[in-house]
């Protein structure tokens, strides 16, 4: 009986197998092939393993449209491939039924665990089912009968494969598929590159990280920053952190919780300093010519350097030693350019003879007189050099920003003391040295001094060099120029508000 079921099936018609392979195409790269089975299908190249994965599977499922619906009179491409529901080849005697398929033929597809590989085969359904990971793409039209020993039992809906997925009677059905076993792990959730443990408690903190990291994810998918969000969500994490470091004793966290109220500090400094407002006033937003603190910081490491570093005495020659500064001072030279204009319009009582006393003392130097100078025109300007601007044998120099910084700083300078009002009311150069002080040293609302409560009179007499009772003079030509208002000096200091019309130059102080 054994060798007349052998006979039987091997007169049958064998089942179609074809295998599409994804390759490495060579060491060193990334570069894959794809190669399939049929003749006539041409081997491809493609830069990746995600495209080649996406070209393989296009290229499988193309020829499972194409090809026709599976044959009834054949019998399972998968009977030599170790198949659970054949014989293995043991060598032993063989058990009185060789084969045990049954149920319509279809059209299955296999792929290993790596994805190297797809392949598709024509089976009968019980051999599909009993195949780890296979799934069916098309049954036949009209099984025909199976060849057995013992006739196969009629299944429900039979004609169709079956994938059994609950337990049923025996022998009514098709055997469920023995699919390959899978790890399961629960999925990570992850804030700021850190685990959260599925075990923290309490189960408020792990939500809380949780749609933290959310937050976080979803703020970089943003087009445009919004840095009072950002600030938010720092000081969220700062607390969430503290929390979790509190709850697991981990020092790391500690210290993350640090950083996270130090970037939540700086994330709203940055928003204030962008939109001109203050954390107790909704204040529109002030358009600063200087728009970011770290210029505001370069600007006032100027106004000291020069304040430490003038080698004469007098409001005049430390405004024109500032402007001087600003046209040279960067990174990598001490050197600019100047024209006439540039040293008649600060309102010095005599010009050319303060550059001659400059040049004489050996901090400035000119490649022609000073009359050259004072008649230079844009168009031919005059190249200065500041020696003790120039960077050292190490490299380094006095101020540490670029050329790019430079003229930012440099015009916001010429702005300050050529102010219309300023040169209208022909004011001095104390006045315009004042000015520039006053902008260099108010809160982002315009108040003067750190946080609205004053400059002290010791402060403004290392930066404006004149005398205790030239100073009112000074404050109230600023006053009569809309500089200043509610202007009040007293024996220590000087407070008040600069105008909302120079706003735009004021250089807030870091909070």
């Amino acid at each position: 009986m054994t060798q007349a079921a052998g006979s039987e099936l091997d007169e049958r018609v064998p089942g179609r197998r074809w295998t599409v392979r994804l390759d490495a195409a060579g060491r060193g790269s990334a570069a894959v092939r794809i190669s399939c089975s049929r003749p006539a299908c041409a081997e491809q190249r493609l830069p990746s393993a995600t495209a080649g994965r996406a070209a393989a599977v296009a290229h499988l499922k193309a020829h499972l449209r194409a090809a026709p619906a599976p044959r009834a009179g054949m019998y399972c491409a998968c009977r030599a491939e170790g198949c659970h529901t054949h014989l293995p080849d043991t060598g032993r005697h063989p058990r009185a039924e060789p084969w045990r398929c049954g149920g319509p033929v279809v059209l299955a597809v296999i792929t290993d665990r790596e994805g190297r590989w797809w392949q598709a085969m024509e089976c009968c359904s019980r051999c599909a089912a009993a195949t780890p990971g296979a799934k069916t793409a098309t049954p036949s039209q009209a099984p025909g009968p199976q060849p057995s020993e013992r006739p196969t039992p009629a299944a429900p809906g039979a004609g169709t494969p079956q994938f059994s997925d609950r337990q049923v009677a025996a022998g009514t059905a098709v055997p469920a598929p023995r699919s390959a076993p899978a790890r399961r792990r629960p999925p990570q959730v992850k804030i700021a590159q850190r685990v959260i443990p599925h075990h923290l408690r309490p189960v408020t903190l792990r939500d809380e990280l949780i749609e933290l990291g959310d937050l976080f994810r979803a703020y970089q998918q943003r087009e445009q920053p919004d840095l009072a969000l950002l600030a938010d969500l720092h000081t969220r994490k700062a607390s969430a952190f503290a929390a979790w470091a509190e709850a697991t004793g981990d020092t790391g966290l500690r210290l993350d919780a640090q950083r996270a109220e130090q970037a939540a500090t700086a994330a709203r400094l940055q928003h204030q300093q962008r939109t001109g407002g203050t954390t107790d006033d909704d204040r529109p937003a002030v358009a600063r010519l200087l728009t970011v603190a770290t210029q505001w910081d370069h600007a006032r490491s100027v106004l000291a350097h020069v304040a430490d570093h003038t080698p004469l005495p007098g409001p005049e020659a430390r405004l024109l030693v500032l402007m001087l500064t600003l046209r040279t001072a960067h990174t990598g030279t001490g050197t600019g350019n100047l024209v006439g204009q540039d040293l008649t319009a600060l309102g010095l009582t005599d010009p050319e003879d303060l550059v001659e006393k400059l040049t004489g003392s050996g901090w400035l130097s000119l490649p022609g007189t000073v009359g050259d100078l004072l008649a230079s025109r844009p168009e031919n300007p005059t190249p200065i050099t500041v020696p003790s601007l120039t960077p050292h044998e190490d490299g380094t120099g006095p101020f540490t920003f670029g050329k790019k910084m430079r003229p930012k700083l440099s015009g916001w300078a010429q702005k300050v003391v050529s102010d219309k009002k300023l040169r209208k009311a022909k004011a001095a150069a104390g006045t315009r040295l004042l000015a520039l002080t006053l902008a260099a040293g108010t809160d982002a609302s315009g108040r003067l001094g750190p946080g609205g409560q004053g400059i002290t009179l010791n402060a403004l007499a290392d930066w404006v060099p004149t005398g205790p009772g030239e100073l009112q003079h000074l404050v109230d030509q600023l006053t009569a120029a809309d500089w200043l208002t509610d202007a009040a000096l007293t024996d220590t200091q000087l407070t008040g508000q600069m105008t909302e019309r120079v706003l735009p130059l004021t250089c807030p102080l870091r909070a």
